[in-house]
């Protein structure tokens, strides 16, 4: 099996949920969808996460698994409430549901579905516990259409949270990403602080700290097909100061173990 091409051998039927955090993606989501279901990948499953968006997202969803019953599943929350918890709560209920691995994906587009089979042949190819569909390995590449201010804003903001938390990773930002479910499991994500995207931060950072092994491939990451950001400044704001907190709450941890071991005589 070659990575490169996203080939997986057919014996193993790797059951894949995508969660899909959604609000106001009405057109995108079903040209995503399809694109999705039309994959050879026989145990993919789409998880929509809507949070009640107000141009009727979650009605589309609801249809699409009307007419994908086998294959489609929406979970409707109150009301928008974060990207982070968003994710919490799909990828937390596609590993309940017996998921082997669990994808990370928007419904803009900007996630190029081709990039999909080659994650899963990497996963399978190197046994990785997270594959990563990075912009800034060789060979990743940004949207054509990107403004300079955009571009260098995104290159700044990985190497920022590398240098305060020095885990390797080339695209830590990144929303594009498969899990391997025991991985998510014991990540416990109910207890992330991340409401918004800094959520991607937090939870590759955690993955990072647990010994867990990562890979990067490169995507061609491209301009959402419709509508617009929802990065805030409050969003942002929470992004950058949440690699301090990490960092700031692993040395306490750390203390705190030396600590109870120097109290308990070094055992």
């Amino acid at each position: 099996m070659t990575a490169a091409h996203g080939r997986y051998p057919d014996e193993r039927a790797v059951a894949v949920t995508v969660v899909m955090p959604t609000y106001n993606e009405a057109e995108t989501l079903p040209v995503v969808a399809d694109e999705l279901l039309t994959l050879p990948l026989h145990g993919l499953r789409l998880l929509v996460v809507d949070d009640a968006s107000p141009d009727g997202t979650g009605h589309v969803a609801d249809e699409l698994a009307a007419r994908h019953p086998e294959r489609v599943q929406v979970l409707h929350r109150a009301g928008k409430d974060g990207l982070g918890r968003a994710y919490a709560a799909g990828m937390t209920a596609a590993v309940a549901q017996g998921a082997d691995y669990v994808l990370q994906m928007d419904a803009d587009g900007s996630h190029p579905v081709r990039h999909v089979p080659q994650l899963v042949g990497s996963a399978l190819a190197t046994g990785a516990d997270l594959v990563v569909g990075s912009r800034y390995v060789p060979g990743g590449r940004l949207a054509a259409g990107w403004p300079t201010h955009r571009r260098v804003l995104s290159r700044w903001a990985n190497r920022y949270v590398d240098t305060v938390l020095r885990t390797g990773l080339r695209d830590i930002t990144a929303g594009f990403a498969l899990w391997r479910a025991p991985v998510v499991a014991e990540l416990d994500l109910e207890r992330t602080r991340s409401a918004g995207y800094s959520f991607q931060i937090e939870l590759k950072h955690a993955a990072v700290r647990a010994g867990r092994s990562v890979v990067e491939i490169p995507i061609h990451f491209e301009e959402r097909r419709q509508g617009v950001s929802k990065m805030s400044a409050a969003v942002q704001l929470e992004a950058a100061m949440l690699p301090w907190r990490l960092l700031l709450g692993g040395l306490y941890v750390g203390r705190a173990r030396r600590g109870a071991r120097a109290l308990r005589g070094g055992r």
